[in-house]
């Protein structure tokens, strides 16, 4: 997956760099403020993009003494700051900008066909963009075995923990919406006279922006503080594990994202009645192989299985009774 994400941040990258100094040029020409707003946004996603590929990357480092469960948060952190920093402060500038054209100046459009033509070529690279990152989600999807539709794809979305995949796809969504309503505001001034429009065009711009920091703040905020693994993976780890027949019933399951394909599993089960320490042993390693087929891509180093306290307590009195 870090591959495909890397992929996707190359192909947004080089897409919204091309996109950003077009639209700055387009902005000088026309005097448009929606073009300028849409400027910053291309600027922003570039910086994005940026700021994505250090997280990935630094997100790799081999575990330490300091950080014996590794730098998989790294990634996490890079997306949150994109979330806070930049969608926050491009969206606030737009949002300025915006308000101190609707109250203090007058400015002029010009040359608007310049701005028709590259709001439609930012278009065909923002969806080729959005397409990428839906492809990887096909595929994801398809590898599991379901079709790719809408409520799959939702799904998918709602239980991500690439937050590579997540920002791309609220970026290209948000930048295809701010690409429509700059391109309306632009139209309604040029036939109306009135700039207003241009004007209301980059406050909406800045709104959505904002709109769309807190979204991914708020769910990239869940994976730094540490969160658990999808609901279909639990119920397949629950549902392997039950198919041993020495468990009994299991007690808890506990799961973190440490990385986007790292997890930290802890297990509590009761066992059966009559088991020797042998058997004890490898029901554990029972359990541990149950939760790598459920989660191909978990660390055997990172499953503890616990038995229940009462048992564990009953086996150390049975085995100091026969010493």
């Amino acid at each position: 997956m870090i591959t495909g994400s890397k992929k996707a941040v190359y192909t947004a990258l080089v897409g919204n760099l091309g996109i950003a100094i077009a639209k700055l040029i387009a902005a000088i020409l026309t005097g448009s403020i929606a073009m300028l707003a849409e400027t910053l946004h291309s600027f922003s996603d570039t910086f994005n993009q940026v700021l994505l590929l250090i997280g990935i990357k630094t997100s790799t480092k081999a575990a330490t003494e300091r950080h014996p469960f590794g730098y998989g948060k790294e990634q996490f952190f890079w997306s949150f700051i994109v979330a806070t920093m930049l969608f926050g402060i491009s969206g606030f500038i737009s949002l300025q900008q915006g308000f101190s054209s609707l109250m203090n100046t007058v400015h002029h459009i010009e040359n608007v066909n310049i701005s028709y033509i590259i709001l439609a070529i930012s278009a065909v690279f923002e969806a080729n963009a959005l397409r990428v990152v839906l492809d990887l989600s096909k595929r994801s999807i398809e590898a599991r075995g379901e079709k790719f539709r809408f409520s799959t794809l939702h799904g998918e979305f709602q239980e991500s923990k690439d937050p590579s995949i997540m920002t791309i796809m609220v970026e290209d969504s948000a930048a295809l919406l701010g690409i429509a309503i700059a391109g309306i505001g632009i139209f309604l001034s040029k036939q109306t006279g009135n700039t207003i429009y241009d004007s209301i065009s980059s406050v909406s711009i800045g709104a959505i922006l904002m709109a769309f920091a807190f979204f991914l703040a708020r769910e990239n905020k869940g994976l730094l503080i540490g969160e658990a693994i999808s609901r279909k993976d639990y119920k397949r780890i629950v549902r392997l594990i039950r198919e041993i027949p020495e468990v009994n019933r299991i007690i808890t399951i506990r799961t973190m994202h440490l990385a986007t394909q790292d997890v930290l599993v802890t297990i509590e089960v009761n066992l059966i009645d009559g088991l020797d320490t042998d058997k004890i042993e490898s029901v554990i390693d029972n359990i541990e192989q149950k939760v790598k087929q459920a989660i191909p891509y978990v660390n055997l180093a990172k499953i503890f299985v616990e038995l229940e306290r009462d048992r564990v307590s009953d086996l150390y009195q049975r085995k100091r009774s026969k010493d």
